[in-house]
């Protein structure tokens, strides 16, 4: 037999894709609206240890982060730049400009596809910071919720593997959390599973928290196995309790299709025991995931079967292609939990993903002999001293300096890496990164002034950590550089300074919309909505009379800043001013599907439930809707009468 070297190599996949479009220039000044942080009651009761860690840093907002959520439901076939890793076993696809996805992990002597591979790309609101698309491995770091590099790109090159072959390394600076990680995929000539060494470092002074969760699509029609008797069961609209595994409420929940409602199940995998899970078919074949031990997490999510839950599986895909569920592993026992990193030291394990074929009559018979097969098998298959020291030896690996670059990431490492003036060995952050964005931070950190645009434009992302805000402070104090540091100060929780810095802004500014909507925002936070409402039509107004074009940043300006400014005039009961900054939207953004729900609940204030009816029946599709969003639901129940929802525009995923 002719073992195939393993080889790293660039490829393309053709794919139906909805593009994600221009980040929306507004700073995300609101918490994130995220439906997995529990209620204060969930928290009683919980291990002493997991309690800590679900309060510990919960996420205040997404800056520095900016909203993705400009994207549609149109596809096109699209050619996407892959990186493709493969031996004569297995063929991992990986998609370096979408977070360094896995997207396709194919056994080559069965010809099984081991995930549930999405046969099209379509951007949902699920991200943390707005687009995310199913299907595949991924990798989560920053904060509870899936993570604002899923439609980024990452840095990628190949390595030298710990076997002498060729390993393919990912990696990035992640912003919300201000840490570099990497992810090194290596396939050992003639080996049937995908060693993944992650690595999440804190080069900073103070200690940092920290999330990770590795989300692997499958294919629903599975069973889900995991070496635990109890879950930890989370579901809509924040309640978290401890129920037995595999049977609870009436049903064996480890069958994603035995689900009506949408809900996580985090398996309590008991100190001591080997960690993995599975998702084995009828057949008991399928896919198993096992780590090293500081991963203590499984998981497994299930959308239901409920009306609202095959919607979503319709809305993540095309109709008729089959739901997916997730089987995840985290380095906490929940993803409601951040884990503290100190300063100076890092986290690191290795993952490993192959097929795994058990006796079907065990894997779906009682449960503890059904997981006694499982984790025969994984035995087996990868004893789990293999995977320790798989684990030595990529470690030993980890500082390699990569080799040739197969793509390149965001410029906001490597400024990062200037101003911090640390060493990170093996994630080279190359100041050939630094782009335009970066532009003016570099001359701020350079010159110590942050200079005033050249040209009439939407103002840049803000950095906001405090390393940054302190340069701010000390500044000279234009207009541009008071924008920014209200923006890092209200990050910051230091509200009052915020508005002061907004308002000194204010006066000398040729560009007034960018300080005038941050004002409207602290109105709205305080409850002031007459005045949150005049300050968002007076920017509105000022947005409308600086436009110069219509190219994709000032339409994307406009339509984000228009919908906020709607959004706060119906909350003050004005909808005729609401209606006019709907009037001077462009055309294009008003068919959108997003506007077409703008629309109607314009209608809808004006007392017109005809119209909104028509809207309705006429039928769209807002593309950017949140996970466990009900706005569509509510708004028919409430213009109609009626408490059948139509089926296109159900997504209720709770009771």
């Amino acid at each position: 037999m002719v073992i195939v070297k393993t080889t790293v190599r660039r490829d393309v996949l053709t794919l139906p894709v909805a593009p994600t479009g221009p980040e929306n220039p507004l700073p995300p000044l609101r918490p994130p609206g995220d439906p997995h942080i529990p209620d204060e009651r969930a928290k009683d009761g919980l291990p002493r240890d997991m309690a800590r860690q679900v309060g510990y840093e919960p996420l205040r907002s997404l800056l520095p982060v900016r909203p993705l959520d400009g994207y549609g439901r149109k596809r096109t076939e699209t050619p996407l730049d892959t990186l493709v890793i493969e031996n004569d076993r297995l063929r991992a696809t990986v998609l370096p400009g979408y977070g360094g996805r896995v997207h396709s992990l194919l056994h080559k002597p069965t010809g099984r596809e081991l995930l549930y591979r999405n046969p099209v790309l379509q951007p949902v609101g699920f991200a943390l910071n707005g687009a995310w698309f199913s299907g595949g491995i991924e990798w989560n770091i920053g904060a509870t919720g899936h993570t604002t590099l899923s439609c980024a790109p990452v840095h990628a090159a190949r390595v030298t593997a710990p076997d002498g072959g060729e390993m393919l390394r990912l990696w990035e600076w992640e912003r919300l959390r201000d840490l570099p990680f990497q992810v090194d995929l290596w396939l050992p000539e003639d080996s049937d599973f995908l060693h993944v060494g992650v690595r999440i470092r804190n080069p900073h002074e103070k200690p940092a928290p920290v999330y990770w969760w590795s989300n692997i699509a499958v294919p629903e029609e599975r069973r889900v196995l995991a070496p635990a008797d109890e879950a930890w069961r989370f579901a809509h609209p924040g309640g978290l309790r401890r129920v037995p595994v595999p049977v609870s409420d009436g049903a064996d929940r480890t069958y994603p299709p035995r689900s009506e409602y949408s809900a996580d199940y985090f398996y309590d995998v008991p100190d001591g025991a080997r960690r993995w899970i599975a998702a084995l078919d009828g057949d008991g074949h399928g896919i198993v995931q096992t780590s090293t031990d500081l991963p203590r997490g499984r998981k497994l999510f299930v959308w239901g079967t409920g009306s609202g839950g095959r919607r979503w599986q319709e809305w993540l895909t095309e109709p008729g292609t089959g739901g997916y569920a997730e089987i995840q592993s985290g380095l906490a026992r929940t993803q409601l939990e951040h884990v503290r990193l100190e300063a100076g030291a890092e986290f690191s394990w290795l993952e490993s993903y192959g097929p795994l074929s058990a006796r079907a009559d065990l894997v779906h018979g009682d449960w503890a002999e059904a997981c006694a097969e499982t984790g025969a098998r994984l035995a087996d298959a990868l004893p789990e001293e293999a995977v320790d020291a798989a684990y030595a030896a990529w470690l030993a690996r980890a500082d390699t300096e990569p080799g040739e670059v197969l793509a390149v990431g965001s410029g906001w490492g490597a400024l990062e890496v200037l101003r911090a003036e640390c060493k990170l060995p093996g994630t080279p952050f190359d100041e050939s990164t630094l782009g335009a964005e970066q532009a003016p931070w570099l001359e701020l950190l350079r010159s110590g002034a942050l200079p005033e645009p050249r040209e009439v434009a939407p103002p840049g992302p803000t950095l906001v950590n405090r390393n940054w805000r302190d340069m701010l402070e000390t500044a000279p104090a234009r207009p541009l550089t008071e924008y920014h540091l209200g923006v890092a100060q209200w990050h910051e929780g230091d509200r009052a300074q915020a508005v002061r810095s907004w308002e000194r802004g204010l006066e000398l500014a040729s560009s007034r919309w960018p300080l005038l909507r941050c004002l409207a925002v602290a109105d709205a936070v305080e409850g002031h909505l007459e005045r949150a409402a005049d300050r968002y039509a007076e920017a509105f107004d000022d947005l409308c009379q600086e436009r110069r074009d219509d190219g994709a940043a000032w339409t994307e300006a406009t339509a984000a800043l228009g919908r906020e400014a709607i959004s706060a005039l119906l909350a003050a009961d004005r909808p005729q001013a609401a209606r006019a900054v709907w009037d001077r939207l462009h055309e294009t953004t008003r068919a959108e599907g997003r506007f077409r729900l703008v629309e109607a609940q314009i209608l809808y204030a004006e007392g017109d439930m005809a119209a909104v009816r028509a809207v309705f029946d006429e039928g769209f599709e807002a593309a950017d809707l949140r996970e466990g969003a009900e706005t569509l639901g509510d708004l028919w129940t409430a213009a109609t009468g009626s408490e059948k929802i139509p089926a296109r525009y159900d997504f209720r995923v709770r009771p």
